[in-house]
């Protein structure tokens, strides 16, 4: 693995491949197939281009050694008031070649740092409950807080919010266990 960094706006191209290839490869049977037919690089591309360009810092990927992205994710504020976590995971995606690579843990890792660097003490996520990578959450100390439907191409598919009370304790468990997350600034 090469490093998890910030992203930048040239990188909007390839966090829309991944995007796109990871929700068709993992949501097939679980979504409606319209959703994962109608996805676009072209469009997603446009979209992750117009957030890079305000909100860069918010985004990690992963790289090869050589530089090519890998996986990616971005956080920020939890978006329901409601819910009693300040920060969350809104993505963390890694193409479907390089998935049980320790690439997500990384990436993950360093949103939390975000996280923590804006002050988010807590953060949740939110996993479609077919998907059986959810479980990576729950191996990564997350507990499962609550459960709900969410229209998804019209039709309602069942999600999951993982969370983690403390992720300063999480950040340190991972220093403590030298796992050899490799960054530059990150975040």
């Amino acid at each position: 693995m090469g490093a998890i960094r910030i992203a930048r706006p040239e990188d909007a191209k390839a966090i829309a491949r991944i995007e796109v290839e990871t929700w068709r490869s993992t949501y097939a049977g679980m979504l409606p197939d319209r959703v994962l037919v109608n996805m676009s690089e072209r469009r997603q591309t446009a979209s992750w281009a117009s957030f890079l360009r305000h909100r860069p810092e918010d985004v990690s990927v992963a790289t090869a050694t050589n530089g090519t992205i890998q996986g990616f994710g971005n956080c920020g504020t939890q978006r329901d008031s409601t819910i009693r976590f300040a920060g969350e995971v809104y993505t963390l995606y890694v193409a479907p070649d390089r998935q049980s690579q320790g690439l997500g843990r990384s990436i993950l890792m360093s949103l939390f740092q975000r996280l923590v660097d804006t002050g988010h003490a807590t953060a949740l996520v939110w996993v479609v409950r077919a998907n059986p990578a959810r479980f990576f959450y729950e191996r990564l100390g997350g507990q499962q807080i609550m459960h709900r439907p969410i229209p998804v191409g019209g039709q309602q598919v069942e999600a999951v919010a993982y969370g983690w009370r403390d992720l300063g304790a999480v950040l340190a468990g991972t220093a403590k266990s030298g796992d050899g997350l490799t960054g530059d600034s990150l975040n």
